[in-house]
């Protein structure tokens, strides 16, 4: 029986190891310094691109088990069944019976999405609606935007008013307490600085984490990128 050790077969190989790879992996598996070698090979045996880390990471197509998003992850890179992160957030954006928010995106596809949702309202390949409180990404299907935005305000009227953010002064100290303690959350901020004399409820400490986008992590509070 003829021995098989064609490149295609080498790059099978390679991605039955490690499920992904990047450029510099493959051209050594592949025994080329050649790019169009490595994509010629890629292409046919199908391929997809990670939509994190400029693209950086490729696997094949038969790889992945998506989930019910149609994201996948391997580490830290990310990946997805339309390919690129563009045509994700028009899909998902799209599907989303009540649009979707800059900030239920970017937990979604877990990077950051602002200027790709601005290019693609600027490329007219999504909408975006002022709601006035958020602004809500729709289709770029006039009639189904509107749909949208109808449910996103619906969901919005149901929900309950939003704590009051403290006043200056107190904001300002509430703030300070987070960076002094970084491990202590808003109920544990709001207790300290009652002790303290300074009265500010656990929802004003809420209200002031969301209005500055401050996210728990391991070893502390971090500020999400905008």
């Amino acid at each position: 029986m003829p021995r098989h050790n064609t490149a295609k077969d080498r790059a099978a190989r390679i991605f039955r190891r490690r499920q992904i790879a990047d450029l510099a992996a493959l051209k050594h598996a592949l025994g080329t310094p050649s790019r169009t070698t490595v994509f010629r090979v890629l292409s046919s045996a199908g391929y997809l691109t990670s939509y994190s880390h400029a693209g950086r990471y490729y696997t094949l197509r038969r790889i992945p088990r998506f989930d019910e998003a149609g994201l996948w992850a391997h580490g830290e890179a990310l990946f997805s069944k339309d390919g690129t992160l563009c045509a994700t957030i028009v899909r998902l954006v799209g599907e989303a019976p009540a649009g979707k928010t800059h900030e239920e995106l970017q937990a979604q596809l877990r990077l950051r999405v602002h200027d790709t949702l601005l290019d693609l309202v600027r490329d007219h390949r999504i909408d975006r609606a002022d709601l006035g409180r958020l602004y809500l990404y729709v289709s770029a299907d006039k009639a189904v935007g509107e749909a949208q935005a109808v449910r996103r305000r619906r969901m919005l009227s149901e929900e309950p008013a939003p704590a009051a953010l403290p006043e200056p002064n107190l904001l300002i100290e509430v703030l300070l307490a987070v960076i002094h303690q970084p491990d202590e959350g808003p109920t544990g901020i709001a207790a300290d600085l009652d002790r303290q004399g300074r009265k500010v409820s656990r929802e004003q400490v809420e209200a002031v984490f969301a209005r500055y986008g401050l996210a728990k992590k391991k070893g502390g509070w971090r500020r999400l990128q905008p």
